[in-house]
């Protein structure tokens, strides 16, 4: 039960770029690119943005082409290109904006980027968030900042238990937020690096000690985000009270989460790719983040563990499965 809007954004914008033949008009065909390392075209953030392009008027196969592909960040890139696209969202960790700049440094495209899991301002990325000053622009998904939070209510959730936290090549900075803020609040906290797809959870949990598995925390990744109903149901197994940064993993059974929303990410970066296809300069299209986050909490999960959710947490949370 949805109790308020999960989400608003900062941003405004203005200018021209030569994407569009006049300025606010729309091209006859826009052939836009993206790519993920591991999840399908109608899943995750991809399928929120195609349903904000096709609310702005973008009929794919009409006046929208897509070209969607499933690869290694660098070789998705490259196909991008060489499928002569006019415009990538690129979404995700690191690995995705910098791949897509590196493919189209001789052909410059404007990029959308929805970045997860690092900072492009302090990357070099982007000049600033108000006047980012090139080709990219897009949103910001503050990962890294919303660690601080995801601590705090998993220890006001399960205030007596050590936690086991899952990070992996994608989620670095994630993890390194994350073992910051424990040290901050007092959480006891072991972290588990997961290497080569496919993840091995069950080998990488029986190496932390017996006294390190009261809760499994989970950094949001590519890969975390495609085994969210083999993590959902792993945790149930163990009996791990589990915090997530996507709500999807608690739609999947997870337990809780708390972040920003796909869906409405996905919205405002079709909104960014309609306003450059109609003219707008990336350049002076401020680089927006998200103010409001949402604390999704699954009953059915906590029942299925034993676990009462205190009435603090269900007082604050947006959305409760029951």
């Amino acid at each position: 039960m949805r109790r308020r809007e999960c989400i608003t954004f900062l941003g405004g914008a203005a200018a021209a770029w030569p994407l569009a033949a006049h300025a606010q008009h729309r091209p006859q065909m826009l052939r836009v690119g993206a790519m993920s390392l591991l999840n399908p075209r109608n899943v995750g953030i991809w399928h929120s943005v195609e349903q904000g392009l096709h609310e702005l008027g973008w009929v794919d196969g009409k006046n929208l082409a897509v070209e969607y592909v499933i690869a290694p960040y660098e070789e998705g890139m490259k196909e991008l290109v060489r499928r002569k696209v006019v415009l990538i969202v690129a979404f995700g960790p690191e690995l995705a904006l910098k791949a897509a700049i590196d493919a189209t440094k001789t052909s410059p495209i404007p990029i959308v980027m929805v970045a997860i899991d690092f900072d492009p301002i302090a990357r070099g990325y982007v000049a600033s968030l108000p006047r980012p000053g090139g080709r990219v622009t897009g949103l910001v998904f503050q990962q890294t900042e919303q660690s601080m939070k995801r601590v705090e209510l998993a220890k006001e959730a399960f205030p007596d238990r050590q936690f086991a936290a899952f990070w992996d090549r994608y989620s670095a900075d994630q993890w390194q937020a994350v073992q910051h803020a424990a040290a901050i609040l007092g959480v006891r906290l072991a972290g588990i690096e997961l290497r080569e797809p496919p993840y091995a959870y069950e080998a990488v949990l029986a190496q932390a000690l017996p006294d390190q598995r009261g809760a499994l925390m989970v950094t949001a990744s590519p890969v975390f985000f495609s085994d969210r109903q083999q993590l959902a149901v792993f945790a149930l197994a163990h009996r791990l009270p589990s915090m997530f940064a996507l709500r999807e993993h608690v739609d999947a059974g997870g337990l809780m989460s708390f972040g920003a929303s796909f869906a409405a990410l996905g919205r405002r970066a079709a909104a960014y790719v309609d306003r450059i296809a109609k003219g707008t300069d990336p350049a002076d299209l401020p680089v927006e983040q998200p103010t409001k986050f949402e604390l999704v909490l699954n009953l059915k999960t906590a029942k299925a563990l034993g676990h009462t959710m205190p009435p603090s947490l269900l007082l604050l949370a947006d959305e409760v499965i029951e």
